[in-house]
């Protein structure tokens, strides 16, 4: 089965994607000796994954996914959505979910609702682009708690399971992020584009 190049230098994305479509063959840009750079200035999660992509596709001429994600607070009107990743400019994640918990000091359980938005966008060669959505809904925890998983994951708490994302084991994480649902709602798609 043909190789599908993952846009992203986020190599704990990389382990996860795996993880998820293990039936399927995905390679770093890093492993097939690739750099790229986007800017993502697009302001949907799905005009910046399919920028990724497109620009991966044609930088390697394999098929190529990409993903943008994002965590979506209520309290603070949606922020810091499509822009989570480059939130607070140089701010380390740390200082980032440090300054969301002190932005929702004092807020009740019932106005700290939250999301996990991610889109992935597949686009292979012949002009061929498969997208999905996935959604995981929670609310923003009173502090960062766990050692598991990256980014937003110590501050965001699944109530169906009592823990932040950082404290699920990664069975647990891929069955309910929003990374997962997508990546499961293109594997068949991907699947049968790989053997056009």
């Amino acid at each position: 089965m043909e190789k599908i190049l993952f846009s992203t230098r986020n190599e704990d994305k990389i382990k996860e994607a795996s993880q998820i479509l293990k039936d399927l063959e995905l390679e770093s840009l890093g492993s097939a000796g690739l750099s790229l750079d986007v800017v993502e200035d697009q302001d949907t999660y799905e005009g910046n994954a399919e920028k990724k992509a497109i620009e991966a596709m044609k930088l390697s001429g394999m098929p190529a996914l990409a993903d943008d994600s994002g965590l979506e607070i209520d309290f603070l009107g949606g922020e810091p959505g499509v822009w989570s990743a480059r939130y607070m400019g140089g701010a380390t994640q740390k200082e980032k979910n440090q300054a969301i918990l002190d932005k929702l000091k004092g807020v009740p359980d019932s106005g700290r609702g939250a999301r996990f938005i991610c889109a992935v966008v597949v686009v292979f060669p012949d002009g061929t682009v498969y997208r999905s959505r996935g959604v995981m809904e929670g609310r923003i925890a009173h502090e960062a708690k766990g050692d598991n998983g990256f980014g937003y994951d110590p501050i965001f708490y699944v109530p169906e399971k009592g823990k932040t994302v950082s404290e699920l084991s990664a069975k647990e994480k891929h069955e309910l992020s929003h990374r997962g649902k997508a990546l499961r709602g293109i594997r068949d798609a991907l699947a049968k584009g790989l053997e056009k």
